[in-house]
């Protein structure tokens, strides 16, 4: 694609969605070690993601093992590498663990943070005439497919009494659907942050509902059960991911300078980083991978199994392992503000 053709509006790099979106694009194919050792732990990042926040905690020092990092632009193809043994962990939202399960996917959800859903956000333009959700009969809403703000979208409407049938759905990638919410081609737009600050810090729109008190908050790591049954790199997850926790510890504490780190990283204008950092990627709280996180993640499964999105019943319980779990404070635990 040539960038200099697209619109400086649509060049929020989609790189970003791994937490949160579907896609077809896979992993970059430059590789990137740090450490040394005998074994080598192969991580599914995303531009932004893990990568950046280790290195600028300073937890990528001194690793008695070698890590190979993948960028991917989503959350399923970084599943599909998983499932396929190609990755041995990475990181991922709420949603993407749900239809790999749904697809029998060989996956162990091994890690968990819960952080506020206000970044999850159905908008609309500063001239629209919804004030509610409930306002959404008839009305279209932009909103990728399988994804985070997929489930907010059918949770929020849930909410307000209303099905997803009830609504015109328009299912689009973020930057078609950022143009076609601005150029007014739909009603409302379905998304997660960045994008929501981007709307808002750019006044090209409000909030109409968040996520929440409707979804739950919940990003994960994901690990390859073969990689597990290896007890080297079983232990060299174990450590990946204490150095993973305080890194996200060391975020919330530095709000801004990471949020440099982050706008320079991915091209995200300082503003909107340090908006979505606050809003979103500060708030987040180590947790352990217990039974109220698969039961709240088993709500997902069965609201996509009775939309006939997920094929056959999903057993989330299955696809979880909380070997890593030590002291971790459970899953509700309040996300930080």
């Amino acid at each position: 694609m040539r960038r200099l053709l697209v619109p400086a509006a649509l060049l929020l790099p989609l790189t970003l969605l791994l937490t949160s979106c579907g896609g077809d694009s896979a992993a970059d194919t430059g590789a990137r070690i740090d450490g040394s050792g005998s074994v080598t732990l192969a991580v599914g990042d995303q531009k932004g993601g893990s990568e950046a926040i280790l290195r600028a905690a300073g937890e990528l020092k001194n690793l008695d093992y070698r890590i190979k990092w993948s960028t991917f632009t989503s959350g399923p193809p970084l599943l599909e590498a998983v499932n396929a043994g190609a990755v041995d962990v990475g990181g991922v939202g709420n949603t993407p663990p749900v239809f790999a399960a749904g697809a029998g996917s060989k996956i162990s959800v091994v890690a968990a943070w819960h952080g506020t859903s206000r970044g999850d956000a159905i908008l609309v333009r500063d001239d629209s005439k919804l004030t509610s959700p409930k306002q959404l009969t008839g009305k279209s809403v932009a909103v990728a497919q399988g994804s985070s703000a997929h489930y907010q979208l059918v949770a929020s409407l849930k909410a307000a009494g209303l099905r997803l049938k009830d609504i015109k759905v328009k299912y689009l990638q973020p930057a078609d659907a950022l143009a076609a919410f601005n150029s007014g081609k739909v009603d409302a737009w379905a998304v997660w942050d960045p994008y929501t600050s981007q709307v808002l810090q750019g006044k090209q729109g409000r909030v109409l509902t968040t996520g929440d008190g409707v979804t739950n908050g919940l990003s994960f790591q994901v690990a390859s059960p073969a990689a597990l049954r290896n007890a080297k790199k079983a232990a060299a997850v174990k450590d990946y991911l204490a150095r993973l926790r305080r890194a996200q510890d060391w975020v919330h504490g530095h709000q801004e300078e990471w949020a440099k780190v982050w706008a320079k990283d991915t091209g995200l204008p300082y503003d909107v980083a340090l908006a979505s950092v606050r809003r979103t990627n500060a708030t987040r709280v180590a947790v352990a991978v217990d039974k109220p996180l698969v039961a709240s993640e088993q709500r997902i499964a069965d609201a996509f199994t009775e939309l006939n999105l997920i094929p056959k019943k999903v057993d989330f319980g299955d696809f979880v392992d909380p070997r890593f779990n030590g002291d971790l404070p459970p899953s509700t635990t309040p996300a930080k503000h």
